[in-house]
């Protein structure tokens, strides 16, 4: 049985069921509800229309990565990585996959089990991310779409979008509509709170790998501590390194406006999360007050947040984590209103999945960058000269490495 088709004038193009075509054509073709331009279609494409993917499994595991640098803050520390990988199968063979930073292992168990149970919900629908994102979002509302649980979807919406990418033999980046031009970096792997003389040794080491820009914690009890800390990471890297502060959200308003003025003169690139994220007339307060940049977002639930964060004018800058920002397709909404108003888009962890999504974003700012999945991948990502660039590999090109997996052990 041959599909609709339409003549445009310069050729006609006619396909069956099974995508098959007798002429290659020029123009337009209805196939499946859908028009096709064959002109944009690459040349293996152009006498068939790929079918659609379907899911059949998603599987996880769950590692612990020992950290280069442990990091300590004012809310805990860290000495291993808690991630858990995800694996989503399709029934015609390709594999989307993803994986999160889960806090505590009690945040790993329960969004396993979360994907477990959706596994369920959604096994041999059509692997559609957006299309999923709104089923899921229905059926977990009463549970609401929040924490562990928008976590949970996040991972495999990720791993949907992967999967479509490698179907289609493109880099996420591009597939996205962006480019694989490097994105300026950050590196983000230590610098908690510590004294001030191995603060500014460890930010030398940060910088070693060919980074020009660090992230410190800060949040000491006593605000004296804070400004030595900084001024002691401001001369050990010199005037030409940028320096992003984050507070991890250790502070009240008052607090946030004193300690922040107290940093003038050492040129912070930006102050985050001072107080309380969800604060947001508070973070309006402390960024009318202060001459230095405010940054805010990692914690933002959802793309509905980014909205209110624009709409208060909270911060200067936003930072989106894909976990919680519900992954692929809550980043591309959340980077839509910051957009529609000018807001600078920066990346929270994950930055093998993060830089391609920035990549696609109008106005992405910096990516944030941490090695702890590095153990666990068979390619990590290069830094060259600050900046790094989607690897040039079908998806995300996220390769699990087995050897580092048993070396790390299962969590």
């Amino acid at each position: 049985m041959a599909a609709d088709f339409l003549d445009c004038g310069v050729g006609s193009h006619l396909v069956n069921q099974f995508g098959e075509s007798n002429d290659i054509g020029l123009g337009l073709v209805r196939f499946s509800d859908r028009l096709v331009d064959t002109l944009s279609l690459p040349p293996a494409w152009r006498n068939t229309v790929k079918p659609a993917l379907h899911i059949s499994a998603i599987r996880t595991r769950f590692v612990k990565v020992p950290m280069k640098f442990p990091l300590g803050t004012s809310a805990a520390r860290v000495t291993a990585a808690p991630l858990l990988l995800v694996d989503l199968e399709t029934k015609e063979g390709v594999i989307g996959r993803s994986y999160l930073f889960c806090y505590r292992d009690s945040g790993a168990r329960a969004i396993a089990e979360i994907l477990a149970e959706a596994n369920g919900l959604i096994a041999g629908m059509e692997a559609a991310p957006a299309k999923i994102a709104d089923f899921l979002g229905r059926r977990y509302a009463l549970l609401g779409v929040t924490g562990v649980a928008r976590m949970a979807l996040a991972a495999i919406d990720i791993a949907l979008w992967d999967a479509q990418a490698v179907a289609a033999e493109m880099p996420l980046a591009t597939f996205l509509g962006g480019t694989l031009d490097p994105i300026p970096a950050y590196n983000s792997d230590g610098l908690g709170l510590m004294p001030a003389k191995d603060a500014a040794e460890e930010a030398v080491r940060l910088l070693e790998p060919g980074f020009h820009a660090v992230k410190l914690r800060l949040g000491h009890a006593d605000a004296r501590v804070d400004r030595e800390v900084a001024a002691a990471v401001r001369g050990a890297m010199g005037s030409d390194a940028a320096l992003m502060v984050d507070y991890n959200q250790a502070l009240t308003v008052p607090e946030a406006i004193q300690r922040g003025r107290a940093l003038d003169g050492l040129n912070v690139y930006w102050l985050e999360e001072q107080i309380r994220h969800g604060d947001l007339q508070g973070y309006a307060a402390i960024a009318a007050a202060l001459d230095t940049p405010v940054q805010l977002g990692e914690n933002l639930d959802g793309p509905e947040a980014v909205f209110d964060v624009v709409a208060t004018r909270a911060a200067d800058y936003l930072m989106l984590d894909p976990a919680r920002i519900g992954g692929v397709t809550g980043w591309m909404r959340g980077a839509a209103i910051a957009a529609a108003r000018g807001v600078p888009v920066s990346s929270h962890l994950f930055p093998e999945i993060s830089i391609h999504l920035l990549a696609a974003t109008p106005t992405a700012h910096w990516l944030e960058y941490t090695s702890w999945a590095d153990a666990i991948l068979e390619a990590p990502l290069e830094i060259v000269d600050g900046r790094i660039a989607p690897p040039n590999r079908p998806g995300l090109g996220l390769q699990w490495s087995e050897s580092g997996i048993a070396r790390c052990g299962l969590g």
